[in-house]
């Protein structure tokens, strides 16, 4: 019956470092729609730049 009980210890110990891990991805303290948006604005302000760098090197 020791297994067993390894076995239990080892699966809480597994959660709770999981739960922690998972703790210090979301430290931005952003709901999933406030992410959605900064990283929608993030790529738009890239695709500008791109497009900006795109017209001045073919005005040349």
């Amino acid at each position: 019956m020791t297994r067993g009980n390894q076995r239990e210890l080892a699966r809480a110990k597994n959660q709770k470092k999981q739960q922690e891990l998972s703790k210090g991805k979301k430290s931005d303290g952003l709901t999933v729609e406030q992410r959605k948006q900064r990283d929608a604005d993030l790529m738009r302000e890239k695709q500008r730049k791109k497009e900006e760098l795109k017209q001045a090197t073919t005005c040349k």
